[in-house]
C-alpha cells in the first residue's frame, strides 16, 4: 500500500482505495490503469448474467437475423456479444456468420465496438461523443428500416423507444438476464470474449466479500466506488448503504440518474464508459477536494 508521503507525488489518485463493482476479470482494465496512477483497486462483484429464459424466442430472432430479415443489428453491451459468441458456438459457426453482409451493426460504446470487431463483426454506426443509448438515437438515420435489438431483461426502454420514435421497425428480444452475483452455475453465461478485448497483463485486483466492504466503508478506508450500470446502483443501494464518506462514481447518465433516484449522492459521472473516462471522473473529484487524507 502506498505510504502517506507518496500521495502528492502520485497525483490526485495516489493512495486512494477504489472499489469496482464488477468481477475481477471484467474490472482488470480499469484496475490496471488505477494502479499505474498510484491508486489501490479492489473489487466486489454485484451482478452476474444468466442465459435468457426464453431461448426459443432468442433462437428465432437469430434465425431471422442470419436469414437477412433485418437491416440493422443494434448491440448495447459486451454481454450481448458474449451471448452471440455462445450461440454461434452452439450452432457450430462464428458470431460473424450470424450477421449477413447486408445487415449493418450499430452499438453505443467503445467496449462493445471493440468486442464486436474482435469477433469479426464490423460496426457501421456508433456515437463518438455521447456514448449512450441517447447518443445512438441522435445519430439514427435508418428511419423505416428493420432493427433487431437483443438486450438484457432489465434494459431501460430508451433505446428501443427512441429508435421506434425515429421510425425504425424494432424487434426487441431478451438476450440474457441480469442477476445478483453469483449467477446459478447451470445458467451462467460463460462465453469468453477474445483474449485481446479489454484485457491487461496485470494481476487481477483483490476481491472483497460484502462483510469486508461493509467494514471498510464503516472505517472510511474506501475512497470511491464505481458503478457501471443502473443495476449496479440498485445493488449498492440494497447492500452497501450507507456509503459514509465514500464517493459514488457513475458510469453514464442512466447510472447516475438511478443512483440519485435511490438517494445515493453522485460525486461524478464518467463522460465516456472507458477506463480513461472513469479515471478522469475520479481525478476531478479528488483534485477538487485536495489530495489529503
Amino acid at each position: 500500500m502506498p505510504r502517506p508521503d507518496d500521495f502528492a507525488m502520485a497525483g490526485a489518485l495516489g493512495g486512494r482505495r477504489v472499489l469496482i463493482t464488477r468481477s475481477a476479470d471484467r474490472a482488470r482494465p480499469l484496475a490496471s490503469l488505477l494502479r499505474s496512477l498510484g491508486a489501490e483497486p479492489v473489487v466486489l462483484p454485484l451482478i452476474d448474467f444468466e442465459r435468457a429464459t426464453d431461448q426459443a424466442a432468442l433462437d428465432a430472432a437469430l434465425d431471422d437475423l442470419a436469414a437477412g430479415a433485418f437491416d440493422w443489428l443494434v448491440i448495447s453491451s459486451i454481454t450481448t456479444v458474449r451471448m452471440l459468441i455462445e450461440k454461434a458456438a452452439g450452432r457450430g459457426t462464428t458470431p460473424a456468420a450470424l450477421v449477413p453482409a447486408g445487415t449493418r451493426v450499430a452499438t453505443i460504446g467503445p467496449s462493445s465496438r471493440q468486442a464486436l470487431e474482435a469477433v469479426g463483426i464490423p460496426v457501421a454506426l456508433a456515437p463518438e461523443d455521447n456514448q449512450s443509448a441517447e447518443g445512438l438515437v441522435a445519430l439514427w438515420s435508418g428511419a423505416r428500416e428493420s432493427v433487431l435489438l437483443p438486450q438484457a431483461d432489465i434494459a431501460a426502454p430508451g433505446l428501443r423507444d427512441g429508435l421506434a420514435a425515429a421510425g425504425a421497425d424494432v424487434t426487441s428480444v431478451v438476450a440474457y438476464h441480469t442477476v445478483d452475483f453469483p449467477a446459478r452455475a447451470e445458467l451462467r453465461l460463460t462465453a469468453e470474449l477474445p483474449a485481446d478485448v479489454g484485457r491487461s497483463t496485470h494481476a487481477a485486483a483483490p476481491e472483497l466479500s460484502p462483510p469486508q466492504v461493509r467494514s471498510e466503508l464503516d472505517d472510511g478506508t474506501i475512497d470511491a466506488v464505481v458503478a457501471a450500470s443502473p443495476s449496479a446502483a440498485r445493488r449498492i443501494a440494497a447492500a452497501l448503504m450507507p456509503l459514509n464518506g465514500c464517493r459514488f462514481i457513475a458510469i453514464g447518465r442512466p447510472t447516475a440518474d438511478q443512483a440519485i433516484a435511490l438517494g445515493i449522492p453522485v460525486a461524478a459521472t464518467a463522460k465516456v464508459p472507458t477506463p480513461d473516462g472513469i479515471v478522469a471522473a475520479l481525478e476531478t473529484v479528488f483534485a477538487n477536494e485536495g489530495n489529503t487524507r
